[in-house]
């Protein structure tokens, strides 16, 4: 017995020697789980009148959090904000982008659900770190992409954002890169991550501002991401553990999306929900402690249900259905907007609202391209415009024989 407790601790001392400098300086510098229960310095009281709110209104309270942000997750007209630019340690909120970039991946076939992905000893060593969420990995397992996006979108874990960032990006520094490109090309332009699990590394910041856009594109791009921020619990090796986002628990309007929680910024919670046409998103970040987190954002998903309603204008009403063509295989082309138009109102303004159409010519001349421009659809309430959206052709129309094109240019003529 002896003998073998010697043994076991050769190798743990050999294994701590072989360890990379970088990966053990970072693990040795983590502080608590990016969602353990703790709490927090108590976030700066917010001036009702440094609040912004819907149309300039005045805002109808403060929240107990250093920066929150709230939008219609459809339109994204912003409801309600404070400090939404301020930079702070975005701890396991990180763990959206490297999610977004899994599902990329899955939707281009780069990887598939079943895709097994081999458990290195740098994740590993995360799910055997007690300061840390994790899933409970094991070195040289191989596990399946799905049940990786589970771990870490339920269950917060490290080890599983980790495994997934050294299958998709050749390494945890690689990914990272890939995680900074994406932000370029999101027009994330407040944020920068150093790991792809959240742990503080330096010069690794967010916003509120920054992380309820990249939620409006994860669940707008990639509507399947809800199947697992919105399950409550997940189950592996035999271990149930809940989602650390426990609004989902108490709103059966909430469907996701991600808490976070350091030390140094305290606990973040970015939340989507739907009811009745509307979705919401929003991002409360700094809260003092995780019960806080949660109520603050139930206080204000709640308001906003209460205050506000998703309108649907008919767009049939406002454009034609299609267009005229000159010289082409086809007379006419359908046309419609680029999407169908949406926008959220406070209620009672719900009457406000209408579409005003730009069409650019009475007709189109071949060949015309499917996705060809040919105006706007703005959507107005009152006097305002609140969005503009494209008009497009919905086929292409190839160039009409010459019999048939001289005949069309004469009729244009007449």
């Amino acid at each position: 017995m002896r003998s073998w407790i010697i043994a076991l601790a050769i190798v743990l001392i050999s294994a701590s020697i072989a360890e990379p400098a970088s990966h053990r300086a970072r693990r040795q510098a983590a502080p608590k789980s990016d969602d353990e229960a703790g709490e927090a310095k108590a976030p700066p009281a917010i001036p009702l009148s440094d609040i912004h709110a819907y149309g300039g209104k005045s805002a109808p309270f403060a929240l107990d959090a250093r920066a929150a942000m709230l939008v219609d997750g459809r339109a994204g007209t912003v409801l309600y904000s404070f400090n939404e630019h301020q930079r702070i340690q975005p701890a396991s909120l990180a763990k959206i982008m490297t999610f977004y970039i899994a599902l990329g991946a899955l939707r281009t076939g780069k990887i598939a659900p079943d895709t097994q992905v081999t458990i290195s000893e740098h994740a590993w060593r995360l799910s055997m770190d007690q300061t840390v969420s994790k899933m409970f990995l094991e070195v040289g397992q191989k596990v399946a992409v799905r049940d990786l996006l589970y771990g870490m979108m339920v269950s917060s874990g490290n080890d599983a954002a980790m495994a997934l960032a050294e299958y998709l990006g050749g390494s945890s520094e690689g990914f990272v890169a890939m995680m900074n490109e994406q932000c370029e090309r999101l027009g994330l332009k407040d944020t920068r991550f150093g790991s792809p699990d959240g742990l503080p590394v330096p010069d690794q910041y967010t916003t509120a501002a920054d992380m309820v856009k990249l939620a409006h594109i994860v669940v707008n791009k990639y509507p399947e991401a809800l199947t697992y921020t919105s399950t409550k619990e997940y189950t592996f090796h035999k271990i149930v553990q809940h989602n650390w986002n426990t609004l989902l628990f108490y709103d059966s309007r909430v469907n996701g999306l991600k808490t976070g929680h350091v030390a140094e910024a305290g606990f973040h919670l970015v939340a989507t929900a739907d009811s009745n046409g509307l979705r919401l998103i929003s991002a409360v970040m700094g809260a003092r402690n995780a019960e806080r987190r949660r109520v603050e954002t139930e206080k204000l998903l709640d308001w906003a249900f209460r205050s506000f309603v998703a309108v649907r204008p008919d767009w049939h009403k406002a454009i034609p259905d299609t267009m005229r063509v000159y010289e082409g295989s086809a007379d006419s082309v359908a046309i419609a907007p680029a999407r169908s138009p949406a926008t959220t109102v406070a209620r009672g303004e719900e009457n406000q609202v209408r579409l005003s159409a730009r069409i650019d010519s009475k007709y189109l001349v071949a060949p015309i391209s499917k996705g060809q421009a040919v105006g706007e659809l703005t959507i107005m309430r009152g006097d305002t415009p609140l969005a503009t959206i494209p008009i497009q052709t919905q086929a292409a129309v190839a160039r009409g024989g010459f019999f048939h094109n001289l005949a069309d240019k004469l009729r244009r003529m007449l």
